[in-house]
């Protein structure tokens, strides 16, 4: 007999909330349940976590058999275990996020495994309790957003200082004054400034930027308004 056996037992799960920029907008990764509940219903890439499998584990096989993506750096969102958050069983799920830059990810494996991005702001209804889940990594990652770099994750290695902005006005979901923002971004060493030009949108083109992590320091915070 076990310490625990008089004891409930509960089934415990893994979210993975993955967000990208694509097409220059702000974009969740889902799928559509293949089973019951919730069969063909939008859902958050998720799964249970096995015998012997730690959740930050299970995290990163759900989002392997799922969508193909492996070595993704994840952090954890928190627990959610309302007692009615899935019509089948009594299920605790942990959600972790990710941000991904374009480069992290090949859209064909995507597509392969029937996983599509879909904008932010046009998000279909989802299933179980995923809709609190998307809203509370947002309220997280808009905490962090302003004072760690994480948000250079979605960006491409060489980035303008419009695609920089347009990335900030999404994330946070308000618009940014063009200057403040130049001036707030003049004053912080480890966005760098390149020799290189985009000339992608016109025939000026643009100076690309690059972010140095050996530059940043916690004490220059990305508080931009």
């Amino acid at each position: 007999m076990g310490y625990y056996s008089d004891k409930p037992r509960f089934y415990v799960a893994v979210d993975c909330i993955i967000f990208g920029v694509v097409g220059g907008r702000l974009c969740l990764l889902l799928g559509r349940r293949r089973f019951d509940p919730e069969k063909g219903k939008w859902s958050v890439m998720g799964g249970f976590v096995q015998e012997g499998e730690s959740i930050g584990d299970a995290a990163r096989r759900v989002l392997l058999n799922l969508t193909g993506l492996r070595d993704i750096y994840m952090e954890q969102v928190g627990a959610f275990g309302s007692v009615e958050r899935d019509p089948g069983e009594r299920v605790i799920s942990i959600a972790y996020y990710a941000l991904l830059g374009p480069g992290d990810y090949d859209p064909a494996v995507l597509q392969a495994n029937s996983a599509e991005w879909i904008p932010l702001d046009n998000l279909p209804p989802l299933g179980f309790d995923h809709p609190l889940m998307v809203e509370k990594t947002l309220s997280l990652i808009r905490s962090r957003f302003s004072t760690e770099p994480i948000g250079f994750n979605l960006l491409p290695p060489l980035f303008t200082l419009p695609q920089l902005q347009t990335l900030y006005e999404t994330i946070l979901g308000q618009p940014i004054d063009k200057r403040n923002f130049r001036k707030r971004i003049a004053e912080i060493p480890s966005i760098v400034k390149t020799d290189l030009i985009d000339k992608t949108n016109s025939r000026r083109g643009a100076s690309l930027y690059r972010f140095d992590a050996e530059r940043f320091s916690p004490d220059s915070k990305f508080v931009i308004k």
